[in-house]
């Protein structure tokens, strides 16, 4: 007999010690030093990892802007996240967060200077759930010029702006990661301390 099990949530890259501060610091650190720029999509957090960023001295070297996409028409119109993935998936899914960040880079390019990476965030926040999926679960899609992905699902505990701030922690968290990750300039081992 055959079992239903729930979705395989993933660990979480952020480290408990990390803040939104301390996180936004370190990328817009890592995306200075690299000379690479950033746009971002944001659903559930509405508005929240954007603002992270630009707390930030100097932000504007790197930071591009982005959207908030709460409504999904906007989803579909300005990030041309497509039509039959939310009708088949709903939008708390991680090809919808992947597509959400590919079209933070394509919004925020402008005089032919692409945007280097792209972020989205989608998911719940509560306090009830949406689309069958609980409160707490959460993806996050980043992209760059040579790939795209789309993270999740997370589960986060906590109320509606735990909930939140959880997804922009770990949303910055991943983006230095997945700098780190990618071909650029040669780093000093420890010289940024988030979770690798």
């Amino acid at each position: 007999m055959a079992s239903s099990t729930g979705p395989q949530y993933i660990a979480r890259c952020a480290q408990v010690t990390d803040t939104v501060f301390s996180n936004a610091s370190e990328v817009v650190a890592l995306l200075k030093k690299r000379g690479e720029s950033l746009g971002a999509a944001e659903s559930l957090s509405g508005g929240g990892l954007m603002a992270a960023i630009t707390s930030i001295s100097g932000a504007s070297a790197v930071f591009r802007g982005g959207v908030v996409s709460y409504a999904t028409p906007l989803k579909e119109e300005l990030l041309k996240v497509k039509p039959e993935l939310i009708a088949a998936h709903g939008v708390i899914h991680a090809e919808v967060s992947r597509q959400m960040a590919e079209g933070a880079r394509t919004i925020t390019t402008f005089n032919e200077l692409p945007t280097t990476w792209g972020i989205g965030t989608t998911g719940v926040a509560g306090p009830a759930s949406q689309d069958d999926k609980p409160v707490g679960m959460v993806f996050i899609g980043i992209a760059s010029p040579k790939r795209s992905k789309g993270f999740g699902p997370f589960l986060f505990p906590g109320n509606r702006e735990q909930i939140r701030e959880a997804t922009v922690i770990e949303a910055l968290a991943l983006l230095w990661k997945e700098l780190r990750k990618e071909p650029g300039i040669e780093l000093e081992e420890d010289e940024f301390t988030a979770a690798s």
